[in-house]
């Protein structure tokens, strides 16, 4: 039996690369991708693994402006040739779903995300974009109505589907009428060493793009003057989140750090605060690994991995009120905080290959491979 995996991009370490690596742990395979970054693949786990690009690789600056080219994703990812093999195993949240296969080949597709800019991010997406009026405008519209048709076309070329959440599994539903298996990513729940001793401060840290409520998090603290915020983490709204905290001395952005920073400041806060709708949620995760409670929204795949009043505190809307009232829940809350870190341990990695391999290894028996 042989397999091919197929993976969107490989130009940053996020977690999609993660799920991709222990994919290749348990089947080493070719790699097939649109793009890769050399810069990122030196010294990585992906450096000396077979991968083979599609022509996007060779546009002018493709390889830091790759999205400048999103129109040619599908006609690019359906130009891999992959007759020789017996099995795909694809991580998408963009194309990858749609490369073409055999009647006789099984396709098993483990879905981060249908994709978010061309269904529910839509709006937001052109209104962030400032693509709302004018010819430009209509063009990313066409664009990305192109691709939500084919988008839901391709959804029938995958046999199997995997959600990494049952939020997730609930808009492919939704989007392509089919179901899916839960199958949570891996943590590695094992570099977050659990700390019993917290210090004084709140803590957040994401890249700083708009859906992640960073600046939301922010304003509600501005408003808690009592009440320390440390921020990790930079991005396209780097400069407007600095300066919203900048009048308030109880909020300190930090900007980029190592891993090792990040996990210091993860493990001795009282609680991390996460307000994003997530397709999974890989940070609030690390955090609980820390031994540290969340306070979370309580949508997309953090309600699924918070237990309220136990690992953390969920609040329902976004907005500063319902953050602010969370906090001062949380301050009238004891946690248990080995109970916490008993809870991240359930999101290993080893259970994601345990459960993974279990689920194709099924399949492959059912397909009667």
């Amino acid at each position: 039996m042989k397999t091919a995996i197929v993976h969107d991009w490989l130009v940053s370490v996020a977690g999609g690369e993660k799920v991709l690596k222990l994919m290749h742990d348990l089947y080493p395979s070719k790699i097939y991708t649109l793009l890769k970054n050399p810069k990122f693949l030196k010294n990585s786990f992906f450096e000396d693994k077979k991968i083979e690009t599609s022509f996007i690789q060779k546009l002018p600056f493709s390889k830091n402006l790759y999205q400048k080219y999103l129109m040619f994703f599908p006609f690019a990812i359906e130009q891999f040739d992959l007759s020789e093999y017996d099995v795909i195993l694809s991580s998408s949240h963009c194309v990858a779903k749609g490369v073409l296969t055999r009647f006789d080949q099984l396709h098993i597709c483990y879905c981060h995300t249908p994709m978010r800019y061309a269904w529910d991010l839509y709006f937001q997406y052109l209104h962030e974009s400032n693509l709302k009026k004018g010819i430009k405008a209509k063009i990313a519209q066409m664009i990305l109505h192109y691709l939500r048709m084919w988008d839901v076309t391709s959804a029938s070329r995958v046999d199997e589907f995997i959600a990494n959440s049952k939020f997730i599994a609930q808009r492919i539903k939704k989007l392509y009428n089919k179901e899916a298996k839960v199958i949570y990513p891996p943590v590695d729940v094992n570099f977050f060493e659990p700390c019993y001793k917290k210090d004084g401060y709140y803590f957040t840290a994401s890249r700083l793009v708009p859906y992640k409520k960073i600046d939301l998090i922010v304003e509600a603290f501005s408003k808690m003057p009592d009440k320390k915020l440390v921020v990790i983490g930079d991005g396209p709204d780097m400069k407007k989140i600095k300066a919203k905290a900048f009048r308030f001395k109880n909020i300190e952005v930090l900007g980029y750090q190592k891993d090792e920073v990040l996990k210091k400041y993860m493990k001795e806060a009282k609680a991390f605060v996460f307000a994003a709708i997530e397709d999974f949620g890989i940070l609030p995760i690390e955090a609980m690994a820390s031994a540290t409670p969340v306070i979370a929204l309580s949508r997309g795949g953090t309600k699924e991995t918070v237990i309220d009043n136990k690992t953390g505190i969920l609040f329902n809307e976004q907005n500063i009120e319902s953050v602010i009232d969370a906090v001062k829940r949380f301050e009238k809350t004891e946690f248990d905080l080995n109970f916490i870190r008993k809870h991240a341990e359930k999101f290993s990695n080893e259970r994601f290959k345990e459960e993974f391999d279990e689920y194709v290894k099924g399949k492959i028996k059912e397909h009667n491979f």
